[in-house]
């Protein structure tokens, strides 16, 4: 399951981050956003979806939130 099939406000556990793109997965763990780690998905947009990660909230795209499995 990945962020955009996730119920808002319920929190998960990050499985994997399946991106091609090592820059991308350096930046998710900069922003703390690693396997093991609790996401919230705090609301569904258009064009993706708002997560919080640990003390910070993100706007993620659909291809990112894709790539993020929980």
């Amino acid at each position: 399951m990945n962020l955009l099939e996730a119920k808002e406000g319920e929190e998960y556990i990050v499985k994997e981050i399946t991106a091609d793109d090592e820059e991308l997965t350096s930046f998710l763990f900069s922003l703390g956003c690693y396997s093991g780690e609790p996401i919230t998905v705090v609301s569904h947009l258009k064009g993706g979806c708002v997560v919080s990660i640990k003390d910070g909230r993100y706007n993620v795209d659909t291809d990112l939130a894709k790539a993020i499995s929980i």
